[in-house]
Formats: C-alpha cells, sequence, structure tokens
C-alpha cells in the first residue's frame, strides 16, 4: 500500500494572489474527506516570507478532523517555527527541508548546511518530546541548477547521517524538477535496502512530460510514499523556477488504478475537491 501525502501548501504557497482563510479552511476541509494518508496543510514560517500562509494558526481550529484518518503536516523552516508548531494538537508531523546545496539551503532558511543540521537535532529533540514525528526532506536530493557539488552518494550519506539522529521519514525531493530516472533508480535502489526503518518517500516536481517516468522508476526501486497536489499547482518559489511544479494527484491516482495499485480515497470526494482547486487556483 502507498502513503499519499497531498500537498495544499507547496499548491498556495507561491499563488500570487492572497486566498482568503474562509476559502483555505473550506478547500482543507474537502481534502480531509478524501482519505490522504498526509496533508501538507500549512507551514509555521516567517510571513514576511511566505505571506500566504500567514493565517496558519487561524486555520487550524477551523479544520474538521472528527471523521478523517488523515495526519496533518506542517513545513517549519527553523527551531523557532518547531517551537510553534508543536503546540498544536491537531498536528501529526512537522516538516523540514533540508537543503544538500549550499545555496538553496541560504537561500530557503538562511542557514548553512551545518547550522541546519544542528537545528535539526533540536526539532527533533522538540518532536520527541511532544510526540510529534519529524519529516525531513533532502532538497535538491537529485542534484541542483547552482553548480554546488552534487552526486547521488552525497544525498545517500545525508539520509545516513540524519537517520542517525533518529529521523524515520525522509522524502528525496526534487526541488527544480532536474531528477533523471537513472539518478532515481540509483537513489531508490540503495535507500530502501539499507534504511528499512526508516520511510523513504518521494516529493517530486516537474513538468507535464516526465511526472510519470519519475513515480514509475521510484516505485519500481521500492518508494512508497509519493507528495503530489491537486492540478499540479505549486512548487518552491524560492527556487524561481515557474515551469516547474508538483506532480499532479490525479495523475498519480490515474498511474495506480492503470497498475493495481489499491487506493483508500472517496472518489466522489477526490473530485469535489479538484473542483474546488479548479476554482481557487484560477
Amino acid at each position: 500500500m502507498i502513503t499519499l501525502v497531498e500537498c495544499p501548501r507547496d499548491a498556495m504557497q507561491g499563488w500570487e494572489h492572497f486566498i482568503p482563510t474562509a476559502k483555505k479552511v473550506e478547500y482543507l476541509n474537502s481534502l480531509l474527506k478524501v482519505g490522504f494518508d498526509v496533508l501538507d496543510f500549512g507551514s509555521f514560517v516567517s510571513a514576511k516570507a511566505i505571506p500566504q500562509l500567514a493565517d496558519t494558526k487561524d486555520v487550524i481550529p477551523q479544520l474538521d478532523l472528527g471523521n478523517t484518518q488523515t495526519k496533518l503536516l506542517a513545513i517549519i523552516a527553523n527551531t523557532r517555527g518547531a517551537e510553534e508548531a508543536v503546540q498544536y494538537d491537531e498536528i501529526s508531523y512537522l516538516g523540514f527541508p533540508f537543503s544538500i546545496s549550499e545555496t538553496f539551503q541560504l537561500r530557503n532558511t538562511n542557514k548553512t548546511i551545518a547550522e541546519s543540521l544542528k537545528q535539526v537535532e533540536e526539532m527533533q529533540d522538540l518532536c520527541v518530546q511532544k510526540k510529534k514525528e519529524l519529516v525531513i526532506y533532502i532538497s535538491m536530493g537529485f542534484g541542483n541548477p547552482y553548480g554546488d557539488p552534487y552526486n547521488a552518494e552525497v544525498a545517500i550519506d545525508w539520509v545516513r547521517r540524519l537517520s542517525q539522529v533518529g529521523i524515520k521519514t525522509i522524502a528525496m525531493s526534487d526541488t527544480v524538477g532536474v531528477a533523471k530516472p537513472e539518478t532515481i533508480e540509483y537513489i531508490f535502489k540503495n535507500l530502501v535496502p539499507e534504511f528499512k526503518e526508516v520511510h523513504i518517500g518521494a516529493h517530486f516536481h516537474s513538468t507535464a512530460d516526465t511526472w510519470e517516468e519519475k513515480i514509475q522508476t521510484a516505485y519500481d526501486n521500492g518508494c512508497l510514499r509519493f507528495d503530489s497536489s491537486l492540478k499540479g499547482i505549486g512548487g518552491c518559489p524560492m527556487a524561481e523556477d515557474e515551469l516547474v511544479g508538483n506532480i499532479a494527484t490525479e495523475n498519480i491516482v490515474t498511474w495506480c488504478d492503470k497498475n493495481n495499485i489499491p487506493l483508500k480515497l472517496n472518489r466522489e470526494a477526490f473530485a469535489k475537491s479538484w473542483q474546488m482547486a479548479a476554482e481557487i487556483f484560477v
């Protein structure tokens, strides 16, 4: 059974027009009825950096969590954000983007890789204390456009180091959509057997013509956790690449159906959420 992580936060964070809080709540509540395993719903980051999600604290109490198995994940950028997020009983997971590109880590969180590793240790301690789980996204996990040193072994070594801190879920992130099938194959073929106690996932960004080869290759090499967003909207505003978005959830659902991979989704609720996304993201 694969784990589906729906990422409306990723879709919303770079959206040019502010989405009213009430509309966000309506959309998130519709997604909670679908049956996704995890909902990446909001973030505790600087309102100046991501103004679209400055109302996350106002959204949380309005979410209908009474009739859903879906767990909430919030993105954080530093220990201060983690200290805020762990106070909310509604949140199960805190997600931190850990870039293995020095340039991108500075752009994304204003910290070096060394400083970020120290923060990971602090955030992990907080999560253990508050019975949350820290999810690490290996940003630029398949390469970077900045000329920073990269090879697949570097990415794998970082998973090794982070697992030693106690991290149990790590998602390899194709932040700017550069992952090639051979790199995806090499990384997952090596990661999944070595780290049996770690849930290894994939957060791919992609152009419309390469999404399927990325999902198929990762799945064929043992990846069972995938992040996506309805209509493929989103991507990282810090990466400044408008051509690359998330993989569309509806594409993954179609791919699963084609490959006889069972999904525990309410298809009627899914269709309603898709229609709502079409109305919000225009």
